[in-house]
């Protein structure tokens, strides 16, 4: 997806081990836009509450982002292909038990167990791609952009496709497809016998966050979030209400991944060529506010709410690639553990605004109030960059390689994950 190039070879030229990786990627990206497409037919079916449906991206984000702070901690001991191995059991075990279940609390659990998996695998997948592939670091990481730009595709319509059979549907797939990549990576990734391990301390994303710049773009995150997952989460009722069912609701988030995948790849390194990243930020961040104040006032036409999510999709896919380049240059931290502590802050509010934006909308999902809150975390976290301008000037000096570039975009993915 991206023109960043390696040392020489070409790109489809890579042991079977590096393809194995990447195919698991895109399932594990998948799971990005997998659940949107079925929320409304879990709520019908099992006579669920949208809060309680909600809860279903909670759970799994919750224990995502506790998860990171120490998933580094974890793959320093016991090397990559056992932590990635780890993850996928994790993932294809708790899809199956969410498959197999009829009670939407069970679901919830369940989806908790498989944001542990994933957030074992991302956190992995990328320095093993870049460790097993042929053609230098710059190759390996297209190859896990392009992974990660199909999965965010692709997710909602496999979602939508397999939910006009059953709701269980997508979870059966998603069982399956990893079960697939469990055994090809078992098979195909071999242990590497030069791995160096340099054990990190559980405590180093914690104290990481005491950095001032790290700590002022993990508050922007957190808000962030608060307004990545309004859009992303509660855009489905409305969206049931004017008629679309799981596969026009994945349809419509098709079109918001590959608008992600658009931006995050080739605008948002073309607007950092020429901007400062904090300018970048100051820019996109209230433009993602009026989105979805636009959204809130044009709840009653099904267009208008199609076109807030794919132009939400262009502006996010920005937003998460220069984020991600701020936390990678924000500190002398290895990126391992600059990346744990920020992603671990950022998916507490992934975690928090789907359960409260349906609280808030209560039994109207035509409400406009959880797109009045979702622009107004957008708003917040302008006003946080703004404030925080003189503390992260580090991050506007700093210049990256071609291979750092491409790296943090593939990073940035990581964070709708």
């Amino acid at each position: 997806m991206s023109s960043h190039g390696g040392s020489g070879g070409s790109i489809l030229r890579q042991p079977r081990a590096v393809w194995a990786v990447a195919f698991a990627c895109v399932i594990a990206f998948m799971g990005i836009g997998l659940v949107d497409p079925i929320l409304a037919s879990i709520s019908q079916d099992l006579r669920a509450t949208p809060a309680q449906t909600e809860l279903l991206f909670t759970s799994y984000l919750l224990v995502t982002g506790v998860a990171m702070f120490f998933t580094s901690w974890v793959s320093s001991r016991i090397g990559a292909k056992r932590t990635l191995m780890i993850g996928l059991a994790l993932i294809v075990v708790f899809a199956l038990l969410a498959a197999l279940s009829s009670n939407v609390w069970a679901i919830i659990g369940f989806r908790a167990g498989w944001g542990l998996g994933n957030a074992l695998f991302i956190s992995t997948a990328l320095s093993t791609i870049v460790g097993a592939a042929s053609g230098g670091t710059g190759t390996a990481i297209v190859l896990y952009e392009a992974a990660l730009g199909i999965g965010i595709a692709v997710g909602p319509l496999l979602g939508g496709s397999l939910g006009t059979i059953s709701w269980k549907g997508p979870f059966f797939g998603v069982t399956v497809l990893m079960a697939i990549a469990f055994v090809l990576i078992a098979v195909l990734l071999a242990r590497n016998p030069n791995e160096v391990r340099e054990p990190l301390s559980v405590a180093a994303p914690f104290r990481a966050l005491g950095k001032p710049t790290l700590a002022v773009l993990a508050i922007a995150a957190l808000f962030y979030n608060l307004g990545f997952f309004t859009l992303l989460a509660w855009t489905p009722y409305p969206l049931f209400v004017h008629g679309f069912g799981a596969m026009s609701t994945g349809y419509t988030f098709f079109g918001w991944g590959v608008a992600v995948a658009i931006t995050s790849v080739w605008v948002a390194p073309l607007l950092t060529r020429r901007l400062a990243r904090t300018t970048v930020l100051a820019i996109v961040l209230p433009l993602l506010g009026l989105d979805l104040l636009a959204a809130s006032f044009l709840t009653s036409s099904p267009v208008a709410l199609v076109a807030s999510v794919v132009v939400g999709g262009l502006l996010l896919g920005i937003n998460n690639t220069v984020l991600t380049e701020c936390v990678m240059e924000a500190t002398d931290l290895p990126r391992s553990v600059a990346s744990s502590a920020y992603s671990g802050v950022r998916f507490l509010g992934g975690a928090i605004a789907p359960p409260l934006t349906a609280a808030l909308a209560g039994e109207d999902h035509l409400s406009a109030a959880p797109f009045w809150f979702g622009a107004a975390a957008f708003f917040v976290s302008t006003v946080v960059i703004l404030l925080g301008r003189r503390v992260l000037r580090r991050v506007d000096r700093a210049e990256e390689s071609p291979v750092e570039e491409a790296e943090n975009i593939a990073l940035g993915g990581e964070a709708i994950a």
